[in-house]
């Protein structure tokens, strides 16, 4: 594996968990899995809950950055 299929890799994990965590999949507080379905009428996150995941998709995003100037550096 290529340091930038490494690197799109790990971003599109970290993406994929933020997308899990923000749209209410995962566990609950006990760790056990979520059997509840979101709702039409579910609250809309919170703007500190946006946020976090606007950084984690923008550290995903500089993450392939990274990898594709290195991949760009070895040639």
């Amino acid at each position: 594996m290529t340091r930038r299929t490494a690197g799109a890799a790990a971003a599109a994990a970290v993406l994929c968990a933020a997308l899990v965590t923000g749209c209410g999949g995962g566990s609950d507080d006990s760790g056990k899995p979520s059997d509840a379905t979101p709702s039409a009428t579910t609250p809309a996150p919170s703007s500190s809950e946006l946020a976090e995941l606007n950084k984690l998709v923008d550290d995903a995003e500089s993450a392939v950055n990274r990898a594709d100037s290195d991949a760009d550096a070895n040639g």
